[in-house]
């Protein structure tokens, strides 16, 4: 051969060596950076909160921590205010603590000295004074724009009064709450010294003939405790009044009827009968957070019981003090929980049970106050020192255990693994459990495989190795086509055609599984006696489908006109309710019997065509050598040519795994997209791929829902690469032990 041409042939395999180990790299690489992208972005979610100090000034004059009631911010940092025992109200800049203006707190008579000051909601103030009156007084902050100043923002505070209650004729208050929520439903609960609870309520009551009437009302609440109320509080629409015990007992009392308050249940906390010194409600006022004088600090709520009806119960244990708590609040967007005592503050989070930040400087801390963010605090020591406080907590509500494990969630009855992202109202809890997501996984493509392997594989092994190779090539390429049909378009057909048609025949669609495979038995058995008459042997050669398919046929169309008249006989005419009555099951419409049609068919393709490949590639010589000693065509197949093309049938069935787990559009469309961890076929599910393309347009860009999406798609990436990693060593092993096939 011509030397200069052999060089160019060595110089172009060398190129091609080149440009194909360059693509592959280049793709490996690819992969690698895309997984990196999507970890970068999820990891933010396990970072530990912080918390730093912005600045730090002692108050004017000779005020102590001692002499201020409460204090407080707006949520940019920037202004402050602090409420001393006359009822006077400093506003003053965060940055240097100068002053700003001054206001007057004033009770109804006149009075200007407290006894107490509560916070509640967004910078609500109860203000209890010495004649015995109490007032709600508002702090508001609003941003404005100076169009004279360069349009810099400043912050205009005022304070607006909300209700007044005026002081009772006879008893001293020891503690007072009130509230007043939107429809101007005013309670008030005062703790007497005799220890006994009086509530005092004002509602409008529309008469009989449509106008609205003021009605007043006072009750001494019932009250079966054993040990004196320590401490109590009301939730912010006035309706549950909660109260502790020096024995450790919760009160509970229903204020709806405001003719009839109602004591609903009294719960012994701890067995141990510890002193409660501390209740408030956590933002959404459904938990219940109680510090006691053992440090503990745990969260309660209400618990659907089927025979003693509602109780509270002991939901999460959060990270306590070592000292008694002294005072708990919530924080006012999230389910966060602030803790005080012996100086420090500490915030921790009800669902994920995770301590967050701790607060601890040198000199005990009097008081605090959040923003209303929840991004930043303030504190005040008893010598006088006034911090701010920036916080950082991201992501307060993740944590392995809410990811992977069970969780109390409010409302629910038991632990659950659950996925709910969004609700109507800012105070839900979200819940991102991806347990039932990954169940719903690996359950949507357990029941795809179930069908379409036995179906690829028992006909790749008819193509290969009965059919005549006219039918071969006419019925490969037809397989093989099926993959180019748009997944959009299998999971439309199957939404909106299928499920509808297995719903209405479901009890002839259970037929046919039985029938089907009887009328095949006993038509393989009649084939063995009538194969050997002259005629049908030229049939049995590559053309057994026509044989066969006439069988199926009928299978089929018995199942259909049986299938209503057993139904009917059996359970009633009601399939469906049957099983829902007798088997305590649900049948939803898009279920997996669906998936396993839909799925099944796009993963066909893929199984059939690498099966069919490996299974002709087995070389001829072994099928001749197995047919001349004596073997059987299925002995040949089964003994000979399966074992040796196992490697490639068990690396088109992984692939076709793969591709199953990733599929997006058929169980989006076909699917209820309920998160559920439930083995049924007759119940739906919701997979990591499509609830990623469910979640990700809604999902705020950085938050919690964006990140754990991003999460889910590392965990996707993850199995597949464990799948493929496995698949690999088994191929490997299986070429190992039956040659290069």
């Amino acid at each position: 051969m011509n030397p200069a041409f052999l060089k160019k042939i060595k110089r172009n395999d060398r190129i091609a060596a080149w440009i194909i180990t360059i693509g592959g790299m280049a793709v490996i690489v690819s992969v690698v950076l895309i997984l990196l992208l999507i970890t970068k972005v999820s990891l933010p979610l396990f970072y530990s909160p912080d918390s730093q100090l912005y600045t730090s000034f002692q108050l004017p004059g000779d005020k102590t921590g001692k002499q201020v009631f409460t204090l407080g911010m707006d949520e940019y940092l920037e202004t402050g205010y602090i409420v001393d025992s006359g009822g006077l109200v400093r506003f003053f800049n965060v940055t240097d603590g100068s002053g700003l203006d001054n206001y007057q707190f004033i009770s109804e008579s006149g009075s200007q000295s407290l006894v107490s000051i509560q916070r509640y909601g967004r910078l609500n103030h109860v203000l209890h004074w010495n004649d015995g009156s109490v007032t709600i007084e508002q702090v508001k902050f609003s941003p404005f724009f100076d169009e004279n100043n360069n349009n810099l923002r400043s912050i205009q505070h005022s304070i607006e009064r909300q209700a007044a209650f005026a002081a009772p004729a006879t008893g001293r208050s020891e503690q007072v709450v009130a509230r007043i929520n939107e429809e101007d439903r005013q309670v008030r609960v005062d703790l007497l010294q005799n220890g006994t609870l009086r509530v005092s309520l004002t509602e409008e009551v529309e008469s009989l003939f449509g106008a609205a009437e003021l009605v007043e009302a006072t009750h001494q609440l019932e009250n079966t405790a054993v040990g004196q109320i320590t401490t109590m509080i009301l939730s912010n629409d006035g309706i549950q009044l909660y109260a502790g015990t020096n024995q450790g007992e919760i009160l509970r009392w229903n204020l709806s009827d405001i003719e009839t308050p109602l004591l609903e249940e009294v719960t012994q906390a701890f067995s141990d009968h510890r002193e409660i010194t501390a209740l408030n409600l956590v933002f959404g006022d459904v938990s219940l957070i109680v510090g006691d004088n053992q440090g503990g600090l745990t969260t309660w709520f209400p618990v659907r019981n089927s025979d003693t009806g509602w109780k509270l119960t002991l939901i999460h244990e959060l990270t306590g003090h070592a000292e008694p708590i002294r005072s708990v609040s919530p924080t006012p967007h999230d389910k966060s929980v602030v803790s005080f005592a012996s100086g420090g503050v500490q915030i921790s989070h009800m669902t994920s049970e995770r301590f967050l930040v701790g607060i601890d400087p040198p000199e005990k801390i009097s008081h605090y106050a959040l923003t209303t963010r929840g991004d930043g605090m303030m504190t005040l020591t008893e010598q006088g020192q006034l911090s701010s406080w920036k916080l950082d907590i991201p992501h307060p509500e993740i944590s392995f255990k809410t990811l992977f494990g069970k969780v109390w969630y409010e409302g629910y009855s038991e632990p659950a693994w659950a996925w709910q992202s969004s609700a109507g109202t800012d105070d839900y809890e979200p819940k991102l459990s991806l347990s039932p997501l990954i169940f719903g996984t690996l359950k949507g493509t357990f029941y795809a495989m179930l069908f379409a392997v036995p179906l690829a594989i028992f006909g790749a092994i008819y193509t290969s190795q009965f059919a005549r190779p006219k039918f071969k090539g006419v019925v490969k390429p037809a397989v093989e086509v099926m993959a180019a049909i748009p997944t959009v378009i299998i999971g439309f057909l199957a939404a909106l055609w299928l499920a509808p048609l297995i719903e209405r025949s479901l009890g002839s669609m259970f037929l046919s599984l039985i029938l089907i495979p009887a009328a095949l038995m006993i038509s393989i058995a009649l084939w063995q006696a009538a194969r050997k008459i002259e005629p049908l042997k030229r049939v049995e050669r590559g053309f057994e489908f026509l044989a066969i398919a006439p069988v199926i046929i009928i299978a089929v169309a018995i199942a259909a006109v049986l299938g209503p008249g057993l139904e009917n006989w059996f359970f009633a005419g009601d399939l469906k309710q049957w099983l829902f009555t007798e088997m305590g099951t649900r049948y939803d419409p898009r279920n997996c019997i669906i998936i396993a049609f839909a799925m099944g068919f796009a993963v066909i393709p893929i199984i059939f065509t690498i099966s069919e490949d490996a299974l002709s590639n087995v070389p001829p010589s072994l099928k001749a050598a197995s047919l001349a000693l004596g073997a059987s065509r299925w002995q040949t197949v089964w003994r000979v040519i399966l074992p040796s093309a196992s490697p490639g049938i068990f690396a088109g069935t992984m692939i076709g795994f793969g591709r199953a787990v990733g599929e997006t559009m058929i169980v989006l469309m076909a699917t209820g997209n309920t998160a559920i961890m439930d083995l049924s076929i007759f119940n739906g599910m919701r997979p990591l791929s499509a609830n990623i393309a469910v979640e990700i347009p809604e999902a705020p860009v950085d938050g919690s829902l964006y990140r754990t999406l991003f999460l889910t798609a590392v965990i996707l990436f993850v199995m597949t690469f464990i799948v493929n990693t496995v698949a690999e060593i088994v191929r490997q092993r299986l070429r190992a032990k039956y040659g290069r096939f």
